[in-house]
């Protein structure tokens, strides 16, 4: 039935915008690839939701989701830091480095589909939100002039990939904003990463994504630490 083919028709619209978006990073239009992000991030969420409404779920429709991840969310924002490096320098074959995202981005993905931890809450930065945080750095370059030394910096580019690219496949629990109901007390951590991710983006635009992702990154290290202490009392 052509119903059935739905999901997957989102998902491999979802690879398309990958694909897309790295042709125009390397055409030198840096800031398409935040745009083919956000468009495949859309695409990702109504492939996983029309799955479960129509329950048309397959094996095949799960595996072709994470190929379609692994190129937008993880292979492209490689390509966006390797231009972010190589517009401003030129370091031979060592801006290639930041390819370790793509890699850790993979082995991610490949982790996520066979760890049932993953049910209530992610195990690592999930590879959406890594994706985000990088394509959104040029917005935050504009949005704060004084950055620009810092951002032009190929080392530091070089270093934050490495960073990432642990966060990615680390033992780190990280809020899922999945909510089995709306009590203020089961959920406050939910509403504070909602309540800043709300504040930063009216505040700084796109600009503010990547203070959005690193406050959610803080606030599942606070609700993991009070979550442990409670345990120990």
């Amino acid at each position: 039935m052509i119903i059935k083919q739905i999901p997957n028709t989102l998902t491999s619209l979802n690879l398309l915008s990958g694909m897309l978006g790295i042709y125009f990073v390397l055409e030198g239009n840096i800031h398409y690839g935040a745009y083919f992000i956000f468009l495949a991030s859309l695409f990702d969420f109504l492939d996983g939701f029309l799955a479960r409404v129509l329950k048309v779920h397959s094996e095949i429709g799960k595996e072709l989701d994470s190929l379609a991840d692994l190129v937008t969310f993880g292979v492209l924002p490689s390509f966006i830091l390797l231009k972010m490096i190589t517009q401003h320098s030129d370091l031979g074959y060592l801006p290639f480095f930041v390819f370790i995202v793509g890699i850790f981005s993979a082995i991610r993905l490949a982790k996520f589909n066979v760890d049932t931890r993953q049910t209530d809450q992610f195990i690592g930065l999930p590879t959406p939100a890594n994706a985000l945080l990088i394509s959104t750095l040029p917005f935050l370059k504009e949005r704060f002039p004084s950055l620009d030394q810092v951002f032009n910096e190929p080392y530091f580019i070089m270093g934050m990939a490495l960073i990432l690219s642990f966060l990615l496949i680390s033992e780190l629990p990280l809020i899922a904003l999945k909510f089995k109901n709306f009590g203020i007390r089961e959920n406050v951590f939910r509403y504070l990463t909602l309540l800043m991710g709300l504040v930063c983006i009216l505040t700084f635009g796109l600009g503010g994504i990547p203070f959005v992702i690193i406050s959610y990154i803080v606030l599942s290290v606070m609700e993991g630490l009070i979550t442990k202490n409670a345990k120990v009392d």
